[in-house]
């Protein structure tokens, strides 16, 4: 039997003096970059209506609502309540862990809101266009959550079973980082991009990415240690990531009804300028 690979990655990829350069905060750097890159591609191709620098603005929204949002997230789903007014200054700690995916999905979603308000374009537009995007960040994340030693999954006597050094004992465990890499990163953006790259109704990417999304974290959450902050909610298996999904998959099948006969969002005959 082969010896498991034991995620002993160091997190640190390069210093700048006394100033030490994170993997993970490469990962989001690289998911922000890579999604801006794709999405003025896409914008290019006449997929959004606004110049060059509305789309600068539109992301630069986007990550504030990330970052913001996601800290805002953990800090509410995650934790126990009273750091309000006992600690409310942990909020800005992020350097000591915690951001939420799903917080920093409402954060976007505001943002979202906001850019497309000033700038005159549909709300869901404005998401069916950065949907396809989200999944570089999402997967690039997972890898830096591998990278951490994190999230670890349950044991497991598969061959595919990882020795995590943080996790409270030296048994091999699902890579959980890695599962949500490969469903939540490749296999969402491959579906996503392939599936937007046609024309479609209005709703329809927003909700294939809110259906895919909430089952895939739902699925795995199974085989993943809960938070031990938090432990399971109920019947001994149900974890908050998994209570925080099923929205996603509701909403991501109601926004595939509506599609159903909801008109095409308008597409640029010609590309749109750099300008």
């Amino acid at each position: 039997m082969a010896t498991p690979f034991v995620v002993n990655i160091e997190s640190v990829a390069f210093s700048l003096g006394p100033i030490k350069v994170h993997w993970y905060g490469l990962m989001y750097l690289g998911g922000f970059l890579g999604g801006w890159a794709l999405g003025e591609y896409r914008r290019r191709q006449g997929r959004l209506p606004v110049n060059a620098d509305r789309f600068g603005d539109l992301m630069f929204y986007a990550m504030m609502g990330v970052v913001i949002g996601g800290r805002v997230g953990y800090m509410l789903f995650y934790t126990a309540i009273d750091w309000i007014w006992t600690d409310p200054l942990a909020i800005f700690r992020i350097w000591d862990g915690g951001m939420s995916f799903h917080g920093g999905l409402l954060g976007v979603l505001v943002a979202g809101l906001w850019w497309s308000r000033r700038n005159g374009v549909k709300f869901f537009d404005t998401v069916d266009f950065v949907a396809p995007l989200v999944p570089v960040g999402l997967g690039l994340g997972r890898l830096g959550n591998f990278i951490n030693g994190e999230l670890w999954g349950k044991p497991t006597d598969l061959p595919i079973g990882m020795i995590f050094p943080h996790a409270p004992d030296a048994l091999p465990r699902h890579p959980n980082p890695l599962y949500e890499f490969a469903l939540e990163g490749v296999v969402m953006f491959t579906v996503l991009w392939l599936f937007s790259m046609k024309p479609r109704p209005r709703y329809a990417v927003s909700g294939l990415f809110g259906l895919l999304y909430g089952c895939f974290r739902f699925a795995v959450e199974f085989v993943r240690v809960p938070d031990a902050q938090l432990g399971y909610i109920a019947f001994g298996w149900l974890t908050m990531g998994q209570i925080l999904s099923l929205p996603l998959i509701a909403v991501g099948i109601f926004l595939l009804l509506l599609s159903r006969r909801a008109p095409y969002a308008p597409v640029a005959v010609t590309p749109v300028n750099a300008s």
